[in-house]
């Protein structure tokens, strides 16, 4: 039997991708949500969240990876985080140039990288190789990824719902002179995975600069070797 032809429908019709749009619906939802209730908020943005773990484990299992996924799971991640973000600038105004610093960083380097990966004739963003030891873990271990992605997420939402006057159980006590509530507790425990991630981004922008930098110099080299 002939295999069937895959056409443009059939990959927009990819189980994985059909995630990757739920994980749209559900973010947008949370946009409508993030700036007077909370819970609702939290509970939606978590689930897009958590989906994008799921798109990638159903894109192994049915063998239905593509490059229109690839580039919708991070086109979906850039935009959630970088919309929570934005609600972050309103709430927080004196801390807003450190979160648009955050933002530009977290898109510059995905798109450098990307972009220097696909340059280089990479398959997939995902595959660094020997390139750097800490982005060929980050990228190829399936656990690190989670938890750092996880984390880097749990801070902003703490900082989110930290944002609204919740009541703190009077059991929970202070730190430093700060109430204790569960926003506080998650912006505690997830600062050291969430500052990785950044440092990480930083780690992936100076890579993806580095490779296209080397990539002209090959280019330069060779045009002036024919000349």
């Amino acid at each position: 039997m002939s295999q069937a032809k895959v056409t443009t429908r059939t990959i927009f019709l990819y189980i994985p991708n059909l995630i990757g749009y739920s994980r749209v619906v559900l973010a947008l939802a949370s946009f409508y949500y993030m700036q007077w209730h909370p819970k609702y908020c939290t509970v939606l943005y978590g689930l897009s969240c958590l989906l994008d773990a799921l798109d990638g484990a159903a894109a192994r299992k049915y063998n239905q990876t593509s490059q229109f996924g690839a580039v919708l799971d991070m086109v979906t991640d850039r935009c959630t985080t970088s919309s929570l973000i934005c609600y972050l600038c309103v709430v927080y105004p004196n801390w807003a140039p450190l979160f648009q610093l955050l933002v530009s960083l977290d898109l510059a380097s995905h798109y450098m990288h990307m972009y220097a990966m696909l340059t280089s004739g990479s398959a997939s963003h995902k595959k660094v190789g020997k390139r750097s030891k800490v982005l060929n873990l980050y990228y190829t271990n399936s656990t690190v990824l989670f938890l750092f992605c996880a984390f880097n997420e749990l801070f902003f939402v703490g900082l989110y719902l930290y944002s609204f006057p919740l009541k703190t159980p009077p059991n929970l006590g202070y730190i430093f002179g700060i109430p204790l509530s569960y926003a506080t507790i998650i912006c505690i425990v997830s600062f050291p995975l969430w500052f990785g991630k950044q440092l990480i981004n930083f780690i992936q922008m100076f890579r993806a600069a580095l490779m296209l930098a080397e990539a002209d110099v090959e280019e330069k080299n060779g045009v002036k070797k024919n000349l």
